[in-house]
């Protein structure tokens, strides 16, 4: 899970609402959609009213980014090219094992998924995912996410995976639990 749309509450829709200056109530609604579409729009990303890694990196909220499979980007490309893999922007089977083996090979978790933690041992996002990073993606006590699931798009088919269990138990991700099954 990675991706913010209508439909979604929660500590993560919090952060993305105090970025974009609207009510920070934790519920993605019409008022967050649309200040979202405008600030995509604004800076020139894909404006679809849904807040993704891309978008997550260029508002700063760099805590909310998780990159799995099924995410597509710049900021996947970014990571491709950090693990020495062919950088097409998909995040796919390749992807997801050559994150495997970076984790095993850095004493992380590894699930295949590129959070917080696996990104802050990368010199590629050094600069962007640093130690404040990791901690500013821990979950609060008490934090919960709900919503319709949130699962990611191949192409048109959508992409399902066991995000909610492999995230780590405290972090914002975390806090969604079957939303893929």
């Amino acid at each position: 899970m990675s991706l913010l749309k209508r439909g979604v509450s929660g500590e993560p829709v919090k952060r993305l609402q105090e970025v974009l200056g609207v009510t920070a109530d934790g519920i993605f609604g019409s008022g967050t959609e649309k200040a979202l579409r405008d600030y995509q729009q604004a800076n020139g990303l894909s404006v679809d009213g849904i807040a993704g890694p891309d978008t997550f990196t260029a508002m700063g909220l760099h805590e909310l980014i998780l990159l799995r499979v099924g995410s597509r980007g710049s900021t996947v490309k970014r990571l491709q090219e950090a693990l020495g893999t062919g950088a097409d922007g998909i995040f796919g089977k390749g992807t997801r094992q050559a994150v495997i083996d970076f984790q095993q090979a850095n004493g992380l978790a590894a699930d295949g998924m590129a959070g917080p933690a696996t990104l802050s041992k990368m010199s590629a996002f050094a600069t962007t995912h640093t130690s404040e990073t990791v901690e500013k993606a821990q979950a609060p006590a008490g934090a919960e996410m709900s919503g319709e699931g949130l699962p990611e798009l191949s192409g048109g088919s959508v992409v399902k995976g066991d995000a909610g269990e492999a995230a780590p138990a405290k972090s914002l991700w975390g806090t969604v639990k079957g939303w893929f099954s």
